[in-house]
């Protein structure tokens, strides 16, 4: 083994062991790897910063721009409303209605606004009809992350996969090619959602500060009321105890109750520490709701009343079409036709959501002056060093040591057995860190294996997004999971009980569809 690989290795570990165990933002704990090989001489400067001048990097920095513009027109809220029941009705029907639109919807947008407009909006609504709301927030995640994997812009990670992909000199994925195996494990997700979310999910746990409002309601004291927020990465209190940051100081709420993992904490909370993805529930007034509902330092805020912004007909439908305008310019753009009209101009996804983002600018769809806020740069920089760390995997024989030791541990089984490796590995990778540092580590893998097995490499990238989109049976790989545990106050295992079949199910029809579609 030489000093390269065992350096790389041990860079790698130490990347996983600090991810899995929040010791940083995982931008800054891949851009720390990063530095390491630049220093060792395994990355050149030119390599290291090549992901950050991506098309795939900068498409998703543009999405989160251009979802942000259809979230402040005001359109999504208006389609969750028009969706739900408002008489009488059971969990099954509610969902029957809800969880296929959502999923279409997230097939074209940002999966974090879909769940921070729709969360709240649900809660209150399985409130005022006397359903649980636990039955629908885990349900609302997941099915966010199924739309996710059918098209080239539904997940980021799609997006850093098609961007390896072209960086490795083969042919990109096209808008809705992923769609051919993502679709079928999208209705297989809803169908079993639909059949076991109900005895699967529990029933309601009860808030203690629910129970003091409503006494304080009785008495006459209505001046404040329950607020819950889910603390951002943004939130300068994170890995600070309550105590010492002085969260009504800040801003002018008290802290009266933290969740966390599916715990309650109501007392001594000045000695809790503060970690990302926290719900916190406080007493607030309606001030505060408009001095912080559009800050970045909470991933999610609700207080029981419509917070999204009141929706104008002329700026929703606007918002709308260049959305369609978009999608069908990317999708047209493919076709051999259009190339062969259009030579001097690449018409793909990255041309037209450009075109999209400025004229949403301009129309001010979404403020222009603010538009960095709109912008998750920690996600950005995972996607940059995700490039850099796959380089350096390669550069070092990381890659082609580790496709070795599996094609040996497989090789009287076949290509399909391999196939099936690399998705454990990736599913493995995306429930323990992120799902972008885990197609990063897969990815010079996947390559590696079938380059050295002699067949076409397509149908482990296509099993890279699948196995890293599908992150089901943790809160901590996907954000939206964090988000919906939260404000559901769900346990750790109320992921593991509803998510492990959801893994197994993308796991058996992606191992079987894929080699199918693209041979090997």
């Amino acid at each position: 083994m030489t000093f390269e690989i065992a350096f790389v290795l041990l860079a790698l570990l130490g990347m996983v062991v600090a991810l899995i165990l929040d010791k940083m933002r995982p931008g800054m704990i891949l851009f720390t790897v990063v530095v390491l090989f630049l220093c060792a001489g395994i990355l050149s400067p030119k390599e290291m910063l090549e992901g950050f001048s991506n098309k795939g990097m900068i498409t998703v920095a543009m999405l989160f721009l251009v979802s942000e513009g259809i979230r402040q027109s005001g359109a999504l809220g208006q389609v969750i409303k028009k969706l739900l029941p408002q008489g009488k009705t059971t969990v099954f029907k509610a969902q029957l209605r809800l969880l296929p639109t959502i999923a279409f919807i997230s097939a074209f947008l940002n999966n974090t606004p879909v769940v921070v407009i729709f969360a709240p909006i649900i809660k209150r609504w399985a409130e005022s009809v006397k359903l649980p709301a636990t039955k629908f927030l885990i349900p609302l995640s997941y099915v966010t992350i199924l739309g996710g994997i059918c098209t080239l812009i539904g997940t980021s990670t799609n997006l850093v996969v098609h961007g390896m992909i072209l960086e490795a000199g083969h042919r990109g994925f096209t808008m809705f090619e992923l769609g051919k195996v993502g679709v079928f494990i999208a209705l297989a997700g809803i169908i079993y959602l639909l059949l076991f979310s109900s005895k699967l999910l529990p029933d309601v746990r009860k808030s203690k500060v629910k129970d003091e409002d409503e006494q304080d309601a009785q008495e006459g004291q209505t001046d404040l009321h329950p607020v819950e927020v889910v603390l951002g990465a943004r939130f300068p209190g994170i890995n600070k105890r309550l105590g010492d940051f002085n969260f009504k100081r800040h801003y002018g709420a008290e802290v009266k109750e933290i969740r966390r993992s599916g715990q309650s904490f109501t007392q001594q909370l000045d000695d809790e520490y503060l970690r990302e993805g926290d719900t916190l529930v406080l007493m607030a007034d309606d001030s505060f709701v408009q001095a912080w509902g559009e800050s970045s330092v909470f991933m999610l805020l609700a207080n029981g009343k419509d917070t999204e912004p009141v929706p104008r007909k002329r700026k929703r439908w606007l918002a709308l079409t260049l959305l369609i305008l978009m999608i069908a310019g990317a999708t047209v753009g493919e076709l051999p036709v259009v190339k062969e009209m259009f030579p001097g101009v690449q018409l793909d996804m990255f041309f037209f959501v450009s075109v999209t983002t400025i004229i949403m600018a301009w129309t001010k769809i979404f403020p222009a002056r603010k538009y960095t806020k709109y912008i998750s740069w920690d996600i950005l920089i995972t996607i940059a060093c995700a490039f850099a760390i796959s380089k350096a995997m390669v550069n070092s024989g990381v890659a082609d040591l580790v496709a070795r030791y599996i094609i040996g541990m497989t090789e009287h089984y076949g290509p399909q057995v391999l196939l099936a490796a690399v998705f454990v590995i990736t599913n493995l990778f995306t429930e323990l860190i992120t799902n972008n540092a885990a197609a990063a580590l897969a990815f010079p893998l996947a390559l590696s294996i079938s380059q050295q097995l002699g067949v076409d490499p397509m149908p482990f990238f296509v099993v890279i997004c699948m196995a890293a989109s599908a992150s089901f049976s943790t809160p901590i790989g996907y954000q939206t999971n964090l988000i919906v545990q939260g404000i559901g106050n769900y346990k750790f295992t109320d992921f593991v009980r509803i998510g492990l079949p959801m893994n197994l199910i993308t796991f058996l029809i992606s191992i079987f569809l894929i080699p199918l579609i693209w041979p090997f």
